[in-house]
């Protein structure tokens, strides 16, 4: 595939600049109508969005098998999109995503020091990473989950305190129209995840 440079998704308050800033990242299915809709209501709050499409290197979403996929992320996009908000205005940054998006989340609250808070969905693998993160943290699970069994996520919450499990629901609780939402659960990381952002980003 031709070379070019990250491409993603913006959303921006009405409002001039500064505001805070949020880069937000997709699942493992790719860039999706949720993602959109999540920078969309936090720029209503207030916040510079970015959602980056981390697999434009192989063609962008479903162009290639979830593995090569998966394969061809690279941190230091998360860290150019982050540049983008910079560029333009935001002051203060944090971070969020959703199942692959939540691993990374957490991935660059541990590794970088370039964001100031961190919000992590549903993230397989954090188990693996226990490292302390480098600006506060929240994470989101439902106890039902089939892709991350209430094992690691008990690892999760032994080593991070500001870890949330929700009764009833399952990977994806966010996904606002999908059959796995759910929503008392979304309502409440949601609340959680604006006053989170509220303290630490503005």
């Amino acid at each position: 595939m031709a070379d070019i440079a990250l491409p993603y998704f913006l959303a921006l308050p009405s409002t001039p600049p500064p505001w805070p800033g949020v880069v937000v990242i997709h699942e493992g299915n790719g860039m999706s109508p949720q993602v959109l809709r999540v920078c969309e209501r936090l720029a209503g709050e207030g916040y510079a969005t970015i959602a980056p499409d981390l697999f434009f290197r192989v063609g962008g979403p479903e162009a290639a098998d979830f593995m090569t996929l998966i394969a061809s992320v690279q941190h230091d996009d998360i860290e150019t999109a982050a540049s983008t908000l910079t560029s333009l205005g935001a002051a203060k940054l944090g971070i969020t995503g959703f199942c692959m998006g939540g691993q990374l989340s957490w991935e660059m609250a541990v590794r970088s020091t370039t964001f100031a808070a961190a919000v992590g969905f549903y993230g397989a693998r954090v188990s693996t990473v226990l490292q302390e993160p480098q600006c506060p943290t929240l994470l989101f699970y439902g106890d039902s989950d089939p892709w991350v069994p209430m094992e690691e996520i008990e690892k999760v919450q032994a080593f991070h305190a500001d870890t949330f499990v929700y009764e009833g629901a399952t990977h994806g609780f966010m996904r606002d129209g999908s059959d796995d939402f759910h929503e008392s659960a979304a309502a409440d990381a949601w609340s959680r995840l604006l006053a989170h952002f509220g303290e630490h980003l503005r």
